[in-house]
């Protein structure tokens, strides 16, 4: 029966991945229905009371369950903090985008950067990199998307390759010791962050210059495709304002909202209090500011409403596939088969195994499963194969929510990023999944090269 559960894991995070990059299905609803599928059928093989009756299984009492899985704490109950967070950060950075308070931010971007996609690029990635010194991929999408989007609009640069350049860099600056891989990590083998990460911090640096060159590559590739469909040199053209817009426009409370950005950045990193928390006082004081007549509030949510109804309709879509997933068991079967298949001659290369599958294990396993149920048993396979447990810890923090948590729909970040910059998953995935495998392989290169993982 278990090996059923770890079929149909599989069979779930292929069809699902499959039907969004085909665009067959939207996000929504294949996160929603196939995990429903594939959970019905499990619950022909899940054993309803293992303590009491082995082997026995009650499809309806597995059925009834479903429910709890996707309302629970696994499943949309652990991403509702962040739904709220979406709601009011759209509401927020919506208030003062129609104010007109990035349009400044823009022109002073604009002229750092450039008109050159390639120096955009680079400028986006190294602003992503600063930002993510806090670890948080919410706070880094948040910081570096709203202001960048009128610009690679202005420039007539694809959006996907904003979400690119700001996943990369904030995907390598993940592995930082104050990450959330590294110390899941450090945890789940008991070890000093410290001692875990700094024998890649090398390899990491190196990720991060990577990275620069991935932005040109992208910047030389804009620039060319600009180029074709432009007869002179490209130049920001920021679009006229109607008249409607310039009505919104409070250039004489320009300073009141850069204060407003600043205290909320400032309270997101250090005030202690939840983004959500922090995006609703904010908000609050963004609309009393800009625009405190009731009518004026209300035209400014029905304005942003659909925007944060799409976000969140993914979210809590995605609960529902990670709420089924864990409370079915498909999750850990799914761990169980993958160490299972790694014949014992591969045993000397096992670090550099898991550390090729990291950054797609990133599709199938949310950051808690993977570091504190698959990555003890990886660990304990590798001590079989006389492999140091570290030297897997840190292969697999090379690729699993590192480079790989911008792209997987397990991540809430995830859809922050696409909501914001206006992009697709599939198309998301299939521009910046290549991209961040390359990453995690350079650096897994580096590690072994320089001995930080042994084989």
């Amino acid at each position: 029966m278990t090996a059923v559960l770890a079929v149909l894991g599989f069979v779930t995070v292929a069809a699902m991945i499959s039907l969004i990059m085909a665009k067959k299905l939207s996000p929504t609803v294949a996160l929603i229905i196939i995990p429903i599928i594939t959970g019905t059928i499990a619950s022909f093989f899940i054993v309803t009371d293992p303590e009491n009756a082995p082997g026995a299984v009650d499809f309806f009492a597995n059925f009834k369950k479903l429910g709890g899985y996707i309302t629970g704490a696994s499943g949309i109950g652990s991403v509702a903090a962040t739904g709220v967070m979406f709601i009011f950060s759209i509401l927020f950075f919506g208030i003062l985008t129609d104010a007109g308070t990035f349009r400044p931010i823009i022109g002073g971007i604009t002229k750092l950067m450039g008109s050159d996609p390639v120096k955009v690029c680079i400028g986006t990635s190294v602003l992503a990199m600063i930002v993510h010194l806090d670890g948080s991929g919410a706070v880094t999408f948040l910081v570096c998307v709203p202001p960048l989007v009128p610009l690679y609009d202005a420039l007539g640069m694809k959006r996907t390759t904003l979400a690119t350049c700001v996943a990369l860099s904030a995907g390598v600056m993940n592995i930082m010791p104050w990450g959330g891989p590294t110390i899941r990590a450090a945890t789940a083998f008991q070890m000093n962050v410290t001692e875990l990460f700094m024998p890649v911090f090398p390899a990491v640096l190196v990720g991060l210059v990577t990275v620069l060159v991935i932005d040109v590559i992208l910047g030389r590739s804009e620039k060319k495709r600009l180029s074709s469909t432009h007869t002179e040199d490209i130049k920001v053209n920021v679009n006229e304002l109607t008249d409607e817009q310039k009505a919104l426009l409070r250039p004489d409370r320009f300073w009141v909202n850069i204060v407003l950005i600043i205290a909320a950045i400032v309270s997101l990193l250090f005030s202690g209090f939840a983004p959500a928390v922090v995006f609703m006082f904010f908000y609050v004081l963004a609309t009393v500011i800009n625009y405190p007549n009731v009518e004026e509030t209300t035209a400014r949510v029905n304005a942003h409403a659909q925007s944060a109804l799409m976000m969140c309709s993914v979210l809590f879509a995605a609960g529902c596939f990670t709420g089924i997933m864990k409370g079915t068991g498909m999750i850990t079967e799914m761990a169980n088969a993958l160490t299972g298949i790694i014949p014992s001659s591969l045993g000397r290369l096992f670090p550099v195994i898991v550390g090729v599958i990291s950054m797609p294990a990133s599709l199938l396993f949310d950051p808690d499963s993977f570091y504190y149920g698959v990555l003890p048993v990886l660990g304990q396979t590798a001590s079989g194969f006389g492999i140091a447990a570290a030297d897997v810890g840190r292969a697999a923090i090379l690729g699993q929510m590192s480079t790989g948590f911008p792209v997987s729909p397990l991540t809430p970040a995830t859809f922050l990023l696409l909501g914001l910059a206006g992009v697709d998953l599939g198309e998301h995935q299939k521009h910046t999944i290549p991209w961040a495998f390359a990453l995690t392989i350079v650096m897994l290169i580096v590690s072994v090269v320089i001995g930080a993982i042994a084989v």
